[in-house]
Formats: C-alpha cells, sequence, structure tokens
C-alpha cells in the first residue's frame, strides 16, 4: 500500500520548524508542545477576561469603567501534555469566571477522560495515582481519582432505575461476593446480579443489587424492583438453591417456573465425596440429569440410591428436597434445556468480574462497588452483540409453550 505523507498549511510548517529548531529528541518536543500549550491557554485566558471586561489591555474605554485587570494568579493544571504553571489574569472585582479551565479546576477533560478509562479497566486508585504520576509528572491523589468517578454516579443511577422489557424468557440469578468496610471493619457484601436474556435472545444485566444478607426480603425486592421497572413475566428463572429465592420469584411473577442449576447440584453432592468415589458418583449422578426424559431420570435416580444411599445418604437427601425444581427443563426440548440447566451464563459474567476487580481487594463504599460494577457491566457487554447460540431454534420452542404469553 502507497504512503501517504501528512500535507502540512504554511503556518503548521512554521509551527513545525519552530518544534524541531534546537531539538535532539522527541522529549524536547514534548517540552516545546507543553509549552506552546500552557501559552495558548493563556492567550485564550486574555480574551476571556477581555471578553468580561468588555474592553481590551490598556484601552482607555477602562477608565472610570467600575472594573479593571488586577494582575495574575498562578494555576497548575494537568494536561496531556503533563503539568505546567500558566498565569490566569484576575479582575479587581473578583467576577471573572474562567470558561477554558474552570475555577478550582486543576485539569483538562481529557486527563479526567484517561482516569475514567483507567478506573473503567479495573486499576485501583493507587495504580491510577502512580500512572498519571509516571506518564504526566503530576501528582493526583486517590481522593482526586475518588471524586472524578463520582461524577458518573448519576448515570449509575440512571442505569439501575432504567425501563426494562415487559417479557424475558430467561432469567439468572445469581450473586458474587466483595471486601467492604463498615465501622473500620472489613465486612463482606454480597451484589447479586439478575442476567436477562431477552425476546431476541440477547444477554442484558438488568440490574445489581447490594446487601450485607442474602434473606427472603432482599430477594422480595429484588423482583419487586424489576417488576415496578417494567417486567410483568419471566418464564424460567434460574438459579442456585438458596433459601426463599424460589418464594420471593413466585410471589411477584406466579407463573415463572424455577429451574434450580444442575452443576451447583452436582458440585454440592460430590463435595464431601471421597476421592476414590468421586469419579464413579458424578458418572452415576449424570446418568439423572441426562436421561432423556423425567422418568428414565427417576429411574436412574432410584438405581443410583441403591448403589450410594447407604454409603452417602445425604448427596439424594438433597435431590429429593429439590426435585421438582431440578427436574423442571425436562418439559422443555433440547434447545431450551442447553439454555436454563445451568446459571453458567450470569457465573461467565461474574468470572469476568472478578478479572476486571482483581487488582481491587477492597471497595470501601457502596458507591465505589456501584462504580465498579457498573463499568464493568459496561466493558462486558460489549461484546454480547449477537444472540444467545441457536436462539431461533430456542425460540421457536418458547413460542410453542408460551404463546399466549409472548407479546404480539
Amino acid at each position: 500500500m502507497k504512503t501517504v505523507r501528512t500535507e502540512l498549511s504554511e503556518r503548521e510548517k512554521e509551527l513545525v520548524g519552530y518544534l524541531v529548531k534546537d531539538c535532539q529528541s522527541t522529549g524536547d518536543i514534548h517540552d516545546k508542545l507543553k509549552r506552546l500549550f500552557a501559552g495558548t491557554i493563556e492567550q485564550i485566558l486574555e480574551a476571556e477576561m477581555e471578553e468580561h471586561l468588555g474592553y481590551s489591555k490598556n484601552s482607555i474605554e477602562g477608565n472610570n469603567s467600575g472594573n479593571s485587570r488586577n494582575g495574575y494568579s498562578k494555576k497548575k493544571i494537568i494536561s496531556d501534555y503533563g503539568a505546567c504553571e500558566i498565569a490566569v489574569p484576575r479582575d479587581r472585582n473578583g467576577e471573572f469566571e474562567p470558561r477554558i479551565i474552570e475555577k478550582r479546576n486543576t485539569r483538562t477533560n481529557e486527563i479526567e477522560e484517561k482516569i475514567l478509562a483507567m478506573y473503567s479497566k479495573g486499576m485501583s486508585q493507587r495504580d491510577i495515582e502512580d500512572m498519571i504520576a509516571e506518564i504526566y509528572g503530576a501528582d493526583v491523589s486517590q481522593g482526586m481519582v475518588s471524586r472524578i468517578t463520582d461524577r458518573i454516579m448519576p448515570e449509575v443511577h440512571e442505569w439501575q432505575n432504567r425501563p426494562l422489557d415487559s417479557v424475558y424468557p430467561v432469567v439468572f440469578f445469581d450473586g458474587i461476593v466483595f471486601n467492604s468496610r463498615k465501622d473500620n471493619k472489613i465486612i463482606k457484601k454480597c451484589i447479586y446480579s439478575v442476567l436477562g436474556i431477552n425476546l431476541e435472545g440477547r444477554k442484558d444485566i438488568l440490574g445489581i443489587w447490594l446487601s450485607e444478607n442474602e434473606s427472603s426480603s432482599f430477594y422480595a425486592n429484588i423482583c419487586a424492583d424489576l417488576k415496578s421497572r417494567g417486567v410483568s413475566d419471566i418464564f424460567i428463572a434460574c438459579h442456585d438453591n438458596l433459601t426463599g429465592l424460589n418464594e420471593a420469584i413466585c410471589s411477584v411473577f406466579p407463573n415463572t417456573q424455577n429451574q434450580l442449576c444442575i452443576v451447583h447440584q452436582v458440585r454440592n453432592s460430590c463435595k464431601f465425596v471421597p476421592y476414590k468415589d468421586r469419579k464413579a458418583v458424578c458418572a452415576d449422578l449424570k446418568k439423572i440429569y441426562a436421561a432423556v426424559n423425567l422418568d428414565e431420570a427417576e429411574y436412574a435416580k432410584e438405581e443410583f440410591r441403591g448403589k450410594w444411599d447407604k454409603r452417602y445418604p445425604n448427596i439424594l437427601r438433597s435431590w429429593d428436597r429439590n426435585w421438582s425444581e431440578l427436574t423442571t427443563f425436562f418439559e422443555y426440548p433440547p434447545e431450551i434445556r442447553k439454555i436454563i440447566y445451568t446459571t453458567n451464563a450470569v457465573e461467565g459474567y461474574h468470572r469476568m468480574v472478578r478479572k476486571f476487580t482483581k487488582s481491587k481487594s477492597i471497595l470501601p463504599t457502596d458507591d465505589s462497588i456501584r462504580k465498579t460494577l457498573y463499568f464493568c457491566v459496561r466493558n462486558i457487554s460489549k461484546k454480547w452483540t449477537m444472540p444467545v447460540r441457536d436462539w431461533g431454534l430456542a425460540y421457536a420452542q418458547f413460542t410453542l409453550f408460551f404463546e399466549d404469553r409472548i407479546p404480539v
């Protein structure tokens, strides 16, 4: 491919000539650009002062005007060119309000955008502080980083309370735990995420909710919040077997079927099985959930009971207690079964959240948790550009099983 040189105007060529003069390295060019940047800002401030007063510098029109220039104050600003000092003009009445660099603002918008970008990629406040110092030679405190990122909070609240679709064929519930601070102590905060698959087959995080304790009332609040934001129906809710969640879902969405995560059930069943028996136990459990239909699954369960129940009675005790919610997926064809039998969709999202937040061992406040997770959602959801695999086949089955509940 042919390389095309950059075309410059005569004024730009003059500027380039100034930049290359006496420069021995790119660092020398950068220093000159920094001085040019500072000088340009000062010229704009002079123009703003002239507009504010209504007359140019040293003009006789300023005599007895009631206001006049009153020297300069020094100000250190941070930009893409690093830290530099500028002279800000003052007026005697103290009424001048600069627009290019507002009062009490020491950063350009570009720097703030870079800080937000670094924070959104999972960098801790200390890492951001060190990075800004290394690249721009400027001191940015952790408190300043926190104040800059706090500006995203209105957007976070708007996202958390945005209207949702009226119908979701499948919704996944799952929690993730972070360390936080309360009364100078480190506590565990459970952040509950709800991932929905809409009628187009696209994944979306419907919201995040924080709690120190998972309880029936907490789950009921989540479901009530979803309903208040426009969700009128959920066909199938997939989740781990958390106490009170089934009841909370059914109390708000009475027509919703619950499917417990098979993967979690198998994992919990093998938790206390010795290594020498684990492979055989898992193979026999697979005969239950991989059965063709419910009758075959029940037959496989009884075979498991006869083989293992005396040695590990707690395994089938749990399966029997949750059997109706564990076997909901047998009511549907394979296209729907492979979507709902496990909560891997939301767990995969949480694995990516862990990747983004691995440098943040403690998130000190609820707002810091919300900011961090919002940035995670924003970054992760960029990859969710396509419907879930084979959604066309699954949707065709949903239209058969839930024909009267799919909006026209």
